[in-house]
C-alpha cells in the first residue's frame, strides 16, 4: 500500500488564489501617504522662503545702518552718537526680527497639527474601508471555497 504525499506546493497555490488581494487599498493609501508629504513639504517650503525673506531684510537694512554710522564725523562726540543710534535701531529691528520668525513658527506649529489630525482621520478611514473590503473578500473566498469542497 503506497501513500500518496500532498502536494503542499499545489495547495499553497490554491489557497493563495482563492484569496484575493485587492491592490487598491494599498494604492489609496500610497496616495494619502504622497498627498500628507507634500502638504508637509509645502508648509515647509513656504517657511523657509519667509524666513529667507525676514533675515535678507534684516542683513539689508543692517547694512544700510552700518553705512551710516561709518560716515565722517566734524565732532568727536558725534561718533559715540552714531554708535548709540544704530545699537538702538539695531535692537529694535532685531526684536521686531525675532517676533515676525516666532510668527512664522507658530503658523508652521499650527498647520502642522491640523495636517496631522487630517491624516490620522484619513489613515483611519484608510483601514476601516481595508477591513471591512478584507473581511468582505475573505468571507466570500471561504463561502467559494466551503461551496467547491462539497
Amino acid at each position: 500500500m503506497a501513500t500518496k504525499t500532498p502536494d503542499y506546493t499545489k495547495m499553497m497555490q490554491e489557497m493563495m488564489s482563492s484569496m484575493p488581494t485587492d491592490m487598491s487599498a494599498y494604492q489609496d493609501s500610497f496616495k494619502s501617504y504622497a498627498a500628507f508629504g507634500e502638504k508637509m513639504s509645502k508648509v515647509a517650503l513656504d517657511a523657509a522662503e519667509k524666513s529667507t525673506e525676514i533675515s535678507a531684510r534684516w542683513t539689508k537694512e543692517t547694512l544700510a545702518r552700518m553705512n551710516n554710522a561709518t560716515v565722517v564725523r566734524d565732532e568727536p562726540a558725534d561718533y559715540g552718537k552714531a554708535m548709540t543710534d544704530f545699537a538702538s535701531a539695531q535692537a529694535e529691528m532685531t526684536a521686531e526680527t525675532m517676533a515676525q520668525f516666532a510668527e512664522i513658527a507658530k503658523k508652521v506649529q499650527m498647520e502642522t497639527v491640523e495636517l496631522m489630525m487630517a491624516a490620522g482621520k484619513d489613515v483611519s478611514e484608510d483601514l476601516t474601508n481595508a477591513a471591512k473590503k478584507a473581511s468582505g473578500d475573505a468571507t466570500a473566498a471561504a463561502k467559494k471555497t466551503t461551496a467547491a469542497a462539497k
